[in-house]
């Protein structure tokens, strides 16, 4: 079975590394990195990754105006988006199911239960 490739886009440098030392580690994903929405996108239809772990609050252009982009875009409309938010009320995981994300991450998450997370919201495997 090919190896998942996860797509973390958020602003912070810190997250970006937990986050992809994380899923390496426990899941043994490849994991790409970008710290903006814009950069996000781009990397989303170069690399097409299996998923996508999107931070809510950017500067510049936020997780939402990225995700609508994604969206309208034939390459990349198909991948999965999980938000990584510290905005996580119900009305806010409605709001992102009426939108088409597949599940919203609590920041501060736990690195460790962070695989199993995405793993469960995306009805992957943990090898």
């Amino acid at each position: 079975m090919k190896t998942k490739r996860i797509l973390v886009v958020d602003n912070e440098q810190y997250i970006q590394e937990v986050t992809k030392i994380c899923l390496e580690t426990v899941a043994g994903w490849e994991v790409l990195t970008a710290s903006s929405g814009q950069e996000g996108i781009n990397k989303a239809e170069a690399w097409q990754p299996d998923a996508i772990l999107l931070d809510v609050m950017m500067p510049d252009m936020d997780g939402i105006a990225a995700f609508e982009q994604l969206q309208t875009n034939s390459i990349t409309k198909t991948i999965p988006v999980i938000l990584l938010t510290a905005k996580v009320q119900a009305s806010d995981r409605r709001r992102y199911a009426q939108m088409g994300m597949i599940s919203a991450i609590a920041k501060p998450f736990n690195p460790l239960e962070l695989a199993g997370q995405v793993a469960t919201a995306l009805g992957w495997d943990l090898e």
